[in-house]
């Protein structure tokens, strides 16, 4: 079958299904109204098309006959006006500051409209979202934020409201209010945007101002390069995002939300630039991203402490497929600040390529008994080089107390209100080549063992040099080296064709 994910007014994406994974079990030939477009064989994202225009698709597999596989029609979104942002001004050269004249156009657009950045190079200070429109960033623009941090705005993380009230929370950093600079790209309490195109989203971070002493707190927490909070039905796709000075995509208390064809682009040494790390959020779909940065490449979380307990919002109902994960800490990573739970996250028909965990999931006591993680699925998965393909972590050592007695005692303590559970995890037809110091580490707590585990056709072998090295990130874990499964303190261990080649 042929399925339309997403459309903008400028571009559709597409997931061609005929049983295959990260990849199609043959290749295809896509075709727009009779016009050839690529041969691919993975989820793609066609650009070029005109706006409220009905287009038919069709894909012809290679070794066919020369006949339609499959044929849909769709139509792309009308605007009811387009406003460049070159007719309010911006220069674009790189050089000229541009934020009033970008900002000048979205606020000006109308309900339905789209505002238009051409080619050019669009030096900024944060540009801000507003509800009902469209944003099209074209082929060769770049916005490219300012990194001096006296000319950037900044939130504060809690603002006290009335008698009675927990106030309004508003910056963030790892899970805790906190004063933080603005992203890139905010949105706060807007609706119904879409971004889009072949441009670029840049932070402008180097070694040199963002990510300089970056455990240091300078004025505020380091900016996200897209954040997101309390939005509703957001989509970005087909943008390159580089260079962001902490996680380049921070959803934060937002629901409806869809990423479609991003390449997101970090060094790999660049600090805490996880690639898109949904905080307290419902109903989110990633598909087709491209993730090469340095740290997780996907983290789900719902707040460390303070935030989870108060609010009680979960991560929940995330769809991850058909997208590839190059040279990060962790693939898809669960946590560790959870402390209102995640469920019901499938992750499936993916390629994890040389990251240090493939499948991990983080917690520890302390995150509460809200930290609940249960439902969670993954399956049709291919890994190479990963170091550690399966982590089911405990113990975490992050934070000030991450290596306290209370933290990392193995034996077993009281259940109360600061112990976190884990539920039901599925792993299922997955296959990981190249491994090193494990197959998988999976370690519940003594007092309140994981729920059940679910490993179903697995296959894990190992690199012809593996490495020694500790597999999980906790105190009292052993270097390992070409191990399979270590299981600790899990009630329900199921495993049906699990096969590890030494």
């Amino acid at each position: 079958m042929i399925g339309v994910i997403n459309t903008t007014p400028a571009s559709v994406t597409f997931d061609i299904g005929d049983g295959g994974g990260y990849e199609t079990l043959r290749p295809y030939t896509l075709h727009i109204d009779g016009r050839t477009i690529c041969d691919t064989r993975s989820i793609v994202t066609v650009h070029g098309l005109g706006a409220g225009r009905t287009y038919t698709a069709s894909v012809e597999f290679e070794g066919g006959n020369g006949q339609q596989d499959y044929s849909c029609t769709f139509t792309t979104p009308a605007v009811t006006a387009t406003l460049n942002v070159r007719d309010f001004g911006a220069y674009g050269d790189g050089e000229h500051e541009d934020t009033s004249f970008i900002q000048s156009a979205i606020m000006c657009c109308p309900e339905g409209g789209r505002v238009l950045i051409p080619a050019g190079t669009y030096f900024h200070r944060g540009i801000y979202l507003k509800s009902d429109i469209f944003i099209e960033i074209q082929k060769g623009a770049k916005l490219v934020l300012d990194s001096n941090r006296n000319d950037i705005p900044r939130f504060p993380g809690r603002l006290e409201g009335s008698s009675g009230s927990d106030g309004y929370f508003l910056g963030t950093w790892e899970g805790e209010p906190f004063a933080m600079f603005n992203g890139s790209v905010t949105g706060v309490h807007v609706k119904n945007v879409c971004v889009y195109g072949e441009g670029t989203i840049d932070g402008g971070a180097d070694k040199e101002n963002w990510w300089k002493d970056p455990k240091v707190i300078n004025i505020a927490a380091r900016p996200r390069l897209i954040f997101l909070k309390g939005c509703e039905n957001i989509t970005f796709t087909g943008l390159t995002l580089s260079n962001s000075p902490a996680w380049t995509v921070h959803p934060f208390f937002s629901k409806k939300l869809g990423f479609y064809s991003l390449t997101i682009n970090n060094p790999w040494d660049s600090p805490n630039t996880d690639g898109i790390d949904p905080e307290s959020c419902d109903g989110v779909e990633i598909a087709g991203v491209h993730f090469s940065l340095g740290d997780d490449c996907i983290a789900v979380k719902s707040g460390k402490i303070e935030m989870g307990r108060l609010y009680k919002t979960p991560s929940k109902n995330l769809h991850i497929y058909g997208c590839l994960m190059e040279d990060g800490h962790g693939a898809v990573t669960v946590g560790s600040e959870a402390a209102a739970g995640v469920c019901e996250l499938v992750v499936e028909r993916c390629r994890f390529l040389r990251t240090d965990r493939g499948l991990r999931i983080k917690t520890r006591r302390g995150r509460g008994k809200d930290s609940v993680m249960d439902n969670i699925i993954f399956r049709d998965i291919e890994m190479d080089g990963v170091v550690t393909p399966f982590v089911v972590n405990s113990f975490y050592y992050c934070d000030k107390d991450g290596k306290s007695d209370y933290v990392q005692d193995r034996s077993p303590l009281p259940v109360d209100e600061r112990t976190p559970l884990i539920k039901r995890l599925v792993f299922e037809r997955i296959k990981a080549v190249n491994s090193h110091y494990a197959a998988g580490w999976i370690e519940g707590l003594p007092e309140q063992p994981i729920g059940e585990i679910v490993l179903k056709d697995i296959e894990v072998s190992f690199d012809k040099d593996a490495k020694k090295g500790i597999p999980a990130m906790a105190l009292n874990v052993p270097e390992c080296c070409r191990e399979g499964f270590i299981v600790k303190n899990c009630t329900n261990f199921i495993q049906d064709n699990v096969v590890i080649n030494r």
